[in-house]
């Protein structure tokens, strides 16, 4: 298993676009006070090094505002590598001694913990851990949602005694249930009719010939290869039985599709970062794509009428991870706790949900977000107000209601989660030659 888990992350280097920001593999200290030359001077005082906390991920949690604020908090210091997921994946999962606290998707996890990265947590020590909700713990928000294919949170939550991964309850962790949310595609409601949510908006808009070479998809073979694969399947094209585990084969049937599909021009663009697709919409190139929902209201406040679609097949769902460095010991680990208390203690919950997001703990959030927002963001009420987003700009306008509708509704449509399959080496190679085109 550590061979087949060294040569997918051999692979997955060459999906990653740009250099990552490089973290210090060293804590920075503060430097002695130097003594003044009057010899009545009394004993020298040592100032108290300033702890640093160094966490690795992606943009989608590496903001500077949340990293000021948790400065300002916590009193340690905060140094964000942000990349893309392919390129902190391997350098996590090669460099453990490189950070302190990974953040990002529970597809992660699997690669993770097999060659040994990340150490446990302890629930014991994680101070809101009572009020994480069922989302994360079960699979499920209600009793009959869907818990959707593919590596749904709960059954890579719970370290076992066997010290493998699973859903039965333990004292330990493999992750930090924090900010999650379901994905589609979203569309330009100004050049696309609008359709009607979980009825007749489709996945398999994104291989719909009327769209072809109006289409993106974002670049990411955990992601971007499941809005594929459930487009193929809505157009009746392939049929999986299990979306979440796709075989060889059927990989290769799929990608023969996506092929035909490539070389007639239907793809205009490939995104790798939010701010990519947010041009290739909010510039005409693109009328319908793989969006993330930051990239949906950053559209909205520049006056793009872009819908996140609300598809009849169910969405794909994703779920944050924060992991502790099998590295991290003594101080730097205890930091590291109190920014993952943080985390939970109710601003950031509040702050990511006005970008779309959710928390695992979401009632302790409520209190720092108006009624207005919390009906809008939680419940999928229309909104009574003109809503700001979280750069102070207008990002929900007065009647409007949240695509796809409350917090239950939709994590009660899951189709598959972001998944690392059994067949993950073998899709990075026939996803890049999908890329090569």
């Amino acid at each position: 298993m550590l061979n087949h888990t060294a040569r997918c992350l051999a692979l997955a280097t060459t999906l990653a676009r740009g250099s990552a920001t490089s973290a210090q593999d060293k804590h920075a200290t503060d430097s002695k006070p130097k003594a003044k030359p009057e010899p009545t001077q009394g004993p020298t005082i040592l100032s108290k090094k300033r702890r640093v906390v160094r966490v690795l991920g992606t943009h989608v949690t590496l903001q500077e505002d949340l990293r000021k604020r948790a400065e300002a908090d916590l009193g340690i210091e905060l140094q964000f590598s942000p990349g893309g997921s392919a390129e902190v994946l391997h350098r996590a999962s090669t460099r453990p001694e490189s950070f302190d606290l990974y953040e990002q998707w529970s597809n992660s996890m699997r690669v993770l913990w097999q060659v040994g990265a990340i150490q446990p947590i302890e629930t014991k020590r994680l101070r809101y851990w009572s009020e994480i909700n069922q989302l994360t713990t079960t699979g499920r928000l209600t009793p009959n949602a869907k818990i959707g294919a593919g590596d749904a949170p709960n059954r890579l939550l719970f370290v076992q005694p066997d010290g493998a991964l699973g859903g039965n309850e333990t004292s330990k962790v493999s992750f930090l249930p924090y900010v999650h949310n379901v994905d589609s595609f979203g569309y330009d409601a100004g050049k696309i009719p609008r359709g009607i949510p979980y009825e007749t908006e489709s996945w398999s808009w994104l291989l719909d010939e009327q769209h072809q070479g109006k289409v993106a998809i974002v670049n990411a073979p955990t992601i971007g290869l499941f809005d594929l694969a459930l487009a193929a399947q809505a157009k009746g094209l392939i049929e999986f039985d299990d979306i979440g585990n796709i075989s060889r084969s059927k990989l290769d049937e799929l990608f023969d599709i996506l092929m035909t599909y490539r070389r007639r021009g239907h793809f205009r663009g490939i995104w790798s970062s939010v701010p990519a697709s947010v041009e290739l919409m909010k510039s005409g190139e693109s009328v319908v794509e793989s969006m993330f929902s930051p990239a949906v209201f950053d559209l909205k406040a520049q006056g793009v009428d872009c819908v996140y679609a609300s598809p009849v097949e169910g969405y794909r769902a994703w779920h944050g991870v924060m992991c502790l460095s099998v590295a991290a010991q003594g101080d730097v680990k205890d930091a590291a706790y109190e920014y993952m208390n943080w985390w939970l203690s109710g601003w950031p919950g509040a702050f990511i949900a006005k970008q779309g997001y959710y928390i695992s703990n979401p009632q302790r959030s409520r209190k720092e977000l108006t009624a207005d927002e919390w009906d809008y963001w939680y419940e999928g009420k229309p909104a009574r107000t003109d809503l700001l987003g979280t750069q102070g700009k207008v990002v929900v306008n007065k009647g409007a209601s949240r695509d796809g509708g409350s917090y239950e509704r939709r994590f009660s449509n899951i189709a598959v989660w972001n998944t690392v399959m059994p067949t993950y080496e073998y899709s990075l190679t026939r996803w890049n030659e999908f890329l090569s085109g």
